[in-house]
């Protein structure tokens, strides 16, 4: 079994939809309140302007956006990664070429989507927020000094988290917390699977069905065992060692966070009407990627009593509130084992595609705590 320790991809890349394309200067009949630190027209922002190798990525100058109708504009302290950047960058899948991300080049250049930080200016209609809040969500381009966002994709940042930990959660913890709660309706006393479980959207479900009472088993690398081990989880298999589909034993919920097992292997470990969430997914082929499980497993659900069904995410307040309530509460928390100053974005997107990084690595914008 190919466990991953990366975050989804199709997860990541369905959360930043809304932003396939770079942010405009405001119009001319939208107001918008701005504070004194925006009074400069450039920022540093980590830029890829065309298709290729995450080591591309560079830190350049680009002209401040400013907020429209229903956007912030966000100081940037902090921003997560997560495997979305690194498909971004490359255009790979094809797929995300043709659904809107740039077919010959990326349409936003500045690379990332989550994000904390200090709301600096607000734009006409925009009502939860004022200049001064500290915020943690998604943007458009969030690996810059400055970054736009949709008022509906913040939320206020927990209280007592830093700007670094709430910046590795929006993308990952969201999808989590859809996968385990929405999807998956894990329940105090279930068996619960998490493949992937120390990488950004496992490491995040591990707690997640902790919190909900359940009984978790994670499968993960050795080396990364012990963190996951910490993040709750009762048992921790590893995939190198152990082929978790030939165990024998049941889950009533798998939540495959990152591998490329099949269906059917899967299937053999899922109790008779048990649920399989699979959460993007990273490998196949140059056209759709690792998501072809995801559009067949509604199909094979028609024939069978268990429930199996692709998730993708799309980050939004409702959900980020719902997140700060567990992470004010310290039931959940982001394992970030790494950072990065804004001039490595380079480095961070490529360690973590190769798999160098468990749970959450961040783009340190300025000193975030």
């Amino acid at each position: 079994m190919n466990a991953s320790t990366t975050a989804t991809a199709a997860t990541s890349a369905a959360s930043i939809a809304a932003a396939a394309s770079a942010t405009a200067a405001s119009s001319t009949d939208t107001h918008t309140h701005t504070h004194t630190t925006t009074e400069t027209t450039t920022m540093q922002a980590a830029v890829q302007r065309h298709y290729g190798s995450p080591e591309q990525i560079h830190v350049d100058a680009v002209a401040v956006p400013q907020p429209r109708e229903g956007e912030v504009l966000v100081e940037v302290h902090a921003a997560g990664v997560d495997r979305g950047v690194w498909h971004l960058a490359t255009g790979r899948p094809l797929v995300i070429r043709a659904i809107g991300f740039g077919l010959r080049r990326p349409k936003q250049p500045v690379m990332g989507s989550d994000l904390a930080g200090v709301v600096t200016a607000v734009g006409a209609g925009v009502t939860r927020f004022a200049v001064g809040d500290e915020v943690f969500g998604t943007a458009d381009g969030s690996y810059a000094q400055f970054a736009i966002a949709k008022e509906e994709r913040l939320a206020a940042k927990p209280a007592g988290t830093s700007m670094t930990d709430a910046g590795a959660m929006p993308v990952s913890a969201v999808a989590a917390l859809e996968a385990v709660e929405d999807t998956a309706k894990v329940e105090a006393g279930q068996r619960v699977l998490i493949l992937g479980a120390s990488g950004g959207v496992g490491s995040f479900a591990v707690q997640i069905a902790v919190a909900a009472g359940a009984h978790v088993t994670g499968v993960a690398s050795a080396a990364k065992a012990d963190l996951v081990r910490e993040l709750g989880a009762e048992r921790v298999i590893d995939y190198r060692t152990t082929k978790v589909t030939e165990l024998d034993e049941q889950f009533d919920v798998i939540i495959d966070a990152g591998s490329l097992t099949s269906l059917g292997r899967l299937r053999r470990i899922l109790s008779p009407t048990g649920t399989l969430v699979l959460v993007g997914g990273e490998g196949g082929d140059s056209l759709i990627g690792g998501s072809g499980r995801s559009l067949v497993a509604p199909l094979v659900s028609l024939f069978t009593k268990q429930r199996l069904t692709g998730m993708l995410s799309a980050t939004n307040a409702v959900l980020l509130n719902r997140l700060a309530v567990l992470v004010e509460s310290g039931a959940v928390r982001a394992a970030v084992t790494s950072t990065y100053p804004l001039d490595r974005t380079a480095d961070a997107v490529t360690d973590l595609a190769a798999g160098r990084i468990a749970s959450k690595t961040v783009v340190t914008v300025r000193d975030a705590d």
